[in-house]
């Protein structure tokens, strides 16, 4: 309510003194209608004046100023002249790039449309220009500009084959924008989902911007001393509390962890806290902290005195890893893993992670974690990478050290004004191509098509957490949802295709069409 009411007695400020600023022209100009000789001069600073008055709100949009409530000569000062006239403002802390000497005026710049507008990384207003490393861009959320978008992002979780803006033109490019974990959405692991997009930034390292190390900020993160010595881990210990930690209250999902847990439970000591396999109540103080992703310090001494933390993620995926990965490092905790199949590709070093994966079964897994919890020397190994000598990994130092984004860092830009950028530098110079092949298509090549591939996201089929799929009972909970949930994705994810396939502008089309698919596939025509 405040905020609209600063609106509105700014708007009021904004009447006021534009029927003052006409006042007073026409009382100049009464003044010197006799005087010929300085006609021209009136006419010319009238002109001015009505020049400065555009200039200075012609970047309110239409719908801010609530244009029915002004007079006929108002509404004539603040309609816009074209569709990208309300877009000619000056850019806030524009940031150019080092190759950057784009001087196009706003109205010459591609535009990159935001679907997900809660995602915009831009305040305030719907629309700014933005200079990256080398061209420049016009990046907004206010869907009126559809057809003059040259490129769509799109937010994954948020990513609806029904609710897909229809029909997809001609000239415009997809591009994805998916960090977070892949139960978000199904859809985009499928190979008919991923290639409805032009450019990718997901988790997935074969994405075209990769985020695979968002969560984790830095390696002087991981170089943070121990939090809780081994001897006081120890001392922790013969006073009863348990060598293993799982903390959690988002329960139900697609990695069935805590079916894993639940057997692990059998064999070995754990303090489970959360709504999921409750055993101990967590402490008054940390009672909103369950499924906690920042690092309030209170929680981070709570869970920094277990020698060994389970972090399973919600989904399984190749590079998919999570602050459940980092944090215990972070702490100088043991990480017990199941998660991303290929971590070990960013693990500091050999010794940095128990991979749940590696043992054939809970008991054998549990049996080690015994190991280690009676023998200082083994377990010490584990945080041998907290000298920044032990860290040996290559691939992890240069991620860190060359990706072009950063993590609470303000030297760089956060990755959602990153990739828009990688997005804009990319359809800059794919237009550039376009026009260079219309003008001499014999001298020049077409821009060649881009398009995603499985690979940049392509997670696989949820499975049990323990057990085989086929031995589970027909009514189980996880068995009834997640399994489903990834084939239905693909029929959407197939229908959606169909639908851009056959220029359709209606998505609530997409049912009839996946159920068209369906009898054809029945047939054996499919």
């Amino acid at each position: 309510m405040a905020y609209e009411q600063n609106w509105l007695d700014t708007l009021d400020d904004v009447k006021l003194s534009r029927k003052c600023l006409r006042r007073e022209v026409h009382e100049k100009t009464k003044q010197m209608a006799g005087r010929s000789r300085l006609l021209s001069c009136v006419c010319l600073g009238l002109f001015a004046v009505l020049c400065w008055v555009w200039v200075s709100f012609a970047s309110f949009p239409d719908d801010q100023l609530h244009l029915e409530g002004l007079d006929s000569v108002d509404r004539g000062a603040f309609q816009p002249q074209s569709a990208l006239s309300e877009m000619e403002f000056a850019s806030i802390a524009s940031y150019r790039g080092p190759g950057n000497s784009d001087r196009r005026s706003n109205k010459e710049l591609p535009i990159l449309l935001w679907w997900s507008g809660g995602l915009f990384p831009h305040f305030p207003g719907d629309t700014e220009r933005i200079d990256c490393a080398t061209s420049s861009c016009l990046v907004t959320s206010n869907r009126k500009l559809y057809k003059r978008t040259t490129s769509i992002i799109f937010y994954g979780t948020d990513f609806r084959a029904y609710e897909a803006p229809l029909p997809r033109l001609r000239h415009q490019t997809w591009a994805l924008f998916h960090e977070e974990s892949p139960m978000n959405n199904y859809l985009l692991s499928h190979g008919p989902g991923i290639r409805l997009f032009n450019y990718t930034a997901t988790f997935r390292r074969e994405s075209d911007y990769p985020l695979t190390l968002q969560w984790l900020p830095s390696l002087e993160y991981l170089l943070q001393p121990v939090a809780v010595s081994l001897e006081e881990k120890n001392r922790l210990r013969k006073e009863g509390l348990a060598p293993v930690l799982y903390i959690q209250s988002h329960c139900d999902v697609p990695s069935d962890r805590d079916r894993y847990v639940q057997e692990l439970m059998k064999y070995i000591q754990v303090d489970s806290y959360g709504k999921c396999l409750n055993n101990k109540p967590l402490p008054e103080y940390l009672e909103d902290t369950a499924t906690a992703t920042g690092e309030e310090p209170k929680f981070m001494n709570f869970v920094a005195r277990y020698k060994f933390h389970l972090a399973l993620e919600n989904g399984l995926c190749p590079d998919y890893m999570t602050e459940k990965l980092w944090r215990p490092l972070h702490q100088g905790c043991v990480p017990v893993y199941r998660g991303s199949s290929v971590v070990a590709d960013w693990m500091p070093n050999d010794h940095s992670a128990v991979l749940i994966d590696n043992f054939p079964s809970p008991k054998a897994l549990a049996d080690f974690l015994k190991h280690l919890d009676s023998n200082d020397d083994e377990y010490s190994k584990y945080l041998k990478f907290k000298n920044h000598r032990m860290i040996t990994n290559a691939r992890l130092l240069e991620a860190l050290q060359t990706r072009e984004w950063g993590v609470n860092d303000m030297s760089k830009p956060n990755y959602l004004n990153g990739f828009e950028c990688y997005v804009c530098d990319q359809e800059n110079a794919r237009l550039a191509a376009e026009r260079a092949y219309k003008k001499a298509p014999k001298k020049n090549q077409p821009p060649k098509p881009k398009m995603a591939h499985n690979s940049h996201m392509g997670c696989p089929l949820p499975n049990p957490g323990y057990g085989d799929v086929q031995d589970l009972p027909a009514d189980d909970g996880w068995l009834q949802i997640w399994p489903q949930d990834y084939w239905q994705s693909l029929d959407q994810a197939e229908g959606l295709e169909s639908l851009i396939r056959h220029n359709e502008s209606d998505p609530s089309l997409l049912w009839k069409h996946i159920q068209s698919m369906a009898v054809s596939r029945a047939r054996g025509k499919h």
